[in-house]
Formats: structure tokens, sequence, C-alpha cells
């Protein structure tokens, strides 16, 4: 399943989730019910075998490049993980 980013502009939080290209989107804030809007990222390729792609990223800046990076991604946005929405087993329909 892809991973998709949402932004809600009022909070300033972007929501990440994994859901099918077919499921319905994300459409409002959970926090302030606004609309959110879907943000494009790039694909998460691993070419360098890294743990994460965090690690990646920051894997080709200097120490002093990856402290500014940390501290000013932390005054923009708030990132949260909103996990997919639960789907139910066919079988416990009948019960």
């Amino acid at each position: 399943m892809p991973t998709y980013e949402y932004e809600c502009a009022p909070c300033r939080v972007v929501y990440e989730t994994r859901h099918g290209v077919k499921d319905t989107p994300l459409e409002t804030c959970p926090r302030c019910r606004a609309r959110v809007r879907r943000l494009i990222s790039a694909p998460n390729l691993n070419r360098g075998n890294y743990a994460s792609p965090t690690e990646a990223k920051y894997a080709r800046m200097s120490a002093k490049e990856r402290s500014r990076a940390r501290a000013s991604s932390r005054k923009d946005y708030e990132r949260i993980w909103l996990p997919p929405p639960v789907k139910h087993s066919p079988w416990d329909e009948g019960a």
C-alpha cells in the first residue's frame, strides 16, 4: 500500500497514512475538521540500503546541516501518522 501525506494548513499538521489506491482519501482534518490537501511526494527508493528514509536523507549531510534541518522541520509542521482504517474480516459479518 502506498503512503499518502495530507496537509492541514490551519492546524499546521501533515498526516501520513496508508490506504489503497481505490480507497477513499482523507478529506477532513481529525483535529479541526477543515479540508486537508493531499501532498505529492517523491517515491521511497532505498538505494543505499539504509534502515529508513530519514537515515538515507541525513547520511548525505554534515552534522551541522543535520541539526539545522531537524530544528527547522520541527518548527514548521507537526507530522502525525494515521493508521489505515480497519477492515473487518468478511467471515465476521455472518456472526
